[in-house]
């Protein structure tokens, strides 16, 4: 753990959990020993993080979020207030199955909108939107907009999180994309940012 991370007096973090510096944790979150937190993340109150779980650098978790073995969260990604997680695809109180554990992996830029259920095993792409209240039981392309349950694709958004029309170009900022077998990505003569 580094000295520059601010750490309420109500969090509980674990020795051997590793949290980068400029990360705040708020009131009664709880780190397990083994989870990795990187840099200038954001946990709000009640977040859970089991061992075994990687959030990138300047990630934010929103209220009452549980973060279970075997979930991965790239860079820059949100994670809404309420958003499930999963590690056990048929759970039995009475089978120990942490030798079938589902990997679910965020990528970078994506964002998880409020009370989104992710059925473990998915991938969300980079710089996705998952919208509030949808079960993702498959995985999400890069710059692709879900909702629903189950969550089915809806349309498309750029790096800001503005959904694209038809033309694939970001109303806000200008970027042109183009269609990839992974999803979207930026046009060659842009930066992905």
């Amino acid at each position: 753990m580094t000295d520059s991370a601010q750490i309420h007096a109500s969090a509980e973090i674990q020795d051997g959990a590793s949290i980068g510096p400029g990360t705040r944790i708020w009131q009664h979150c709880i780190v397990m020993t083994g989870a990795v937190i990187g840099a200038d993340c954001k946990l709000a109150h009640n977040v859970f993080v089991e061992s075994g779980v990687v959030v990138g650098d300047g990630v934010t978790i929103k209220d009452n979020v549980t973060l279970y073995d075997g979930v991965t969260i790239g860079p820059r990604a949100f994670i809404g207030p309420n958003a499930v997680f999963t590690n056990v695809r048929n759970p039995r109180a009475f089978i120990i199955r942490k030798h079938n554990y589902a990997a679910t992996t965020i990528g970078e830029g994506a964002s998880i909108g409020a009370n989104a259920t992710l059925v473990c095993g998915v991938t969300v792409g980079r710089y996705a939107l998952v919208g509030a209240g949808s079960v993702v039981t498959r995985d999400v392309a890069d710059h692709e907009m879900v909702a629903g349950n189950p969550a089915h694709a809806i349309g498309w958004v750029g790096c800001a999180g503005e959904r694209l029309d038809d033309d694939l170009v970001c109303p806000e900022t200008g970027e042109r994309y183009e269609k990839t077998e992974n999803g979207l990505m930026l046009k060659d003569d842009q930066g992905e940012s």
